[in-house]
C-alpha cells in the first residue's frame, strides 16, 4: 500500500475562501455579463454561449459543471488531488451561485444588469473585475475556477507556447465564434474588454498569470525538502551547496520549478519540513527538458 502523503490535505480555511470566490465569480458573471450577453473567458464564456443557443433547461449553471469537471478530473495526475478537489468545489459553488442569482433570488437579470443597466462598457469592466477577483482568489488558495487553464498547463509546453498564449488563443477563437453565432461583433469586442480587466485582476490577486515559477529554497534540510517536493509533485529538484553570508554556516539551496497553481501547496510543504527555510520565487519564461534526460 502506498504511503499517504501528509501534505496532501485540504484545509477548511481554503474551502471557506473558495466559497466566497465562487459566489463572487457568479455575481460578476450573472449580474454584469450575462444580462447584456457579454462573454466571460474560457469555459465560463463557452458555457454562457451554449446556454444562449440551447433550450432554457440547459442553463449556464449546468454547462459550468458539465464542461469544467471533466477537465479537472483529466488534470488530476498532473495537478494533484488537493488542487482537483479545490477546483471542483469552486466550480460547484460558482454554479450554485449562478443558479441562485438567475432563478431563485428576487433579482431580474433577464434583460439588463440590475446595477449597470445596458451600458456595455460598465458591464464589461465591472464584470471582468469582479469575476477576476473570484478567479484570482481561487488560484491563490489552491484551485482554479476554469478548466481551460488546467488544459493550458498540461498542453501548452507540448505545443511550444506559454500558458497565457494557450488561453489567449482559446479565447480569441471563442470570441470569433460568438461573433459568428450572434451575427454581431459589438458584444465579442466588448467581451475582450472584459477579458483584459479580468486578466489584470487575476494577475494582481494571484501574483502571476502564465509563467512557471522558479523557487530557490535555502535550508539546512535539503534532502527532506527535496524528497517531500518530489513525492508531492512528481518532478525532480536540484540541490546546490551554499554558505551563509552572515553565519558562515553550511547550507543548501533546493532549486525547483512549478506552476502557479502549485505555489500554496509548495509553501506549506517547505515550512512543514523546515520552519526556518528561506525561499524566493521568480517567474520563468520557458522550461526546457533534455530529451536525453
Amino acid at each position: 500500500m502506498a504511503k499517504k502523503n501528509p501534505y496532501s490535505k485540504p484545509k477548511l480555511r481554503n474551502f471557506i475562501i473558495l466559497t466566497f470566490a465562487g459566489f463572487i465569480n457568479a455575481f460578476g458573471v450573472t449580474v454584469f455579463l450575462a444580462p447584456v450577453q457579454l462573454y466571460d473567458s474560457g469555459i465560463s464564456g463557452t458555457s454562457m454561449l451554449l446556454s444562449q443557443l440551447t433550450p432554457p433547461v440547459l442553463s449556464l449553471s449546468l454547462f459550468l459543471v458539465l464542461l469544467n469537471i471533466p477537465l479537472f478530473l483529466y488534470g488530476l495526475k498532473k495537478q494533484g488531488r488537493v488542487f482537483t478537489v479545490y477546483s471542483i468545489f469552486a466550480v460547484m459553488v460558482y454554479s450554485i451561485g449562478a443558479w441562485l442569482i438567475t432563478d431563485v433570488l428576487p433579482i431580474d437579470v433577464r434583460m439588463a444588469s440590475p446595477l449597470a443597466g445596458n451600458d456595455l462598457l460598465l458591464c464589461s469592466l465591472f464584470g471582468g473585475l469582479i469575476s477576476g477577483v473570484g478567479s484570482g482568489l481561487t488560484i491563490r488558495y489552491g484551485g482554479a475556477i476554469d478548466g481551460i487553464e488546467v488544459m493550458a498547463v498540461i498542453f501548452s509546453k507540448r505545443l511550444g507556447m506559454t500558458v497565457g498564449t494557450f488561453v489567449m488563443i482559446y479565447n480569441v477563437l471563442l470570441y470569433i465564434l460568438c461573433g459568428i453565432m450572434r451575427d454581431s461583433w459589438i458584444l465579442p469586442l466588448y467581451s475582450i474588454v472584459t477579458y483584459g480587466a479580468a486578466l489584470k485582476t487575476i494577475d494582481f490577486i494571484a501574483e502571476g498569470l502564465d509563467r512557471s515559477k522558479a523557487v530557490m529554497i535555502v535550508t539546512e534540510k535539503p534532502a527532506e525538502i527535496s524528497e517531500a517536493l518530489t513525492r508531492e509533485f512528481e518532478c525532480g529538484t536540484t540541490i546546490l551547496p551554499a554558505i551563509g553570508g552572515y553565519s558562515n554556516a553550511e547550507k543548501s539551496i533546493v532549486y525547483f520549478v512549478i506552476n502557479r497553481f502549485q505555489i500554496p501547496n509548495m509553501k506549506n510543504i517547505v515550512h512543514t519540513v523546515d520552519g526556518h527555510a528561506y525561499m524566493t520565487i521568480s517567474e520563468v519564461a520557458d522550461v526546457f527538458k533534455s530529451l536525453h534526460g
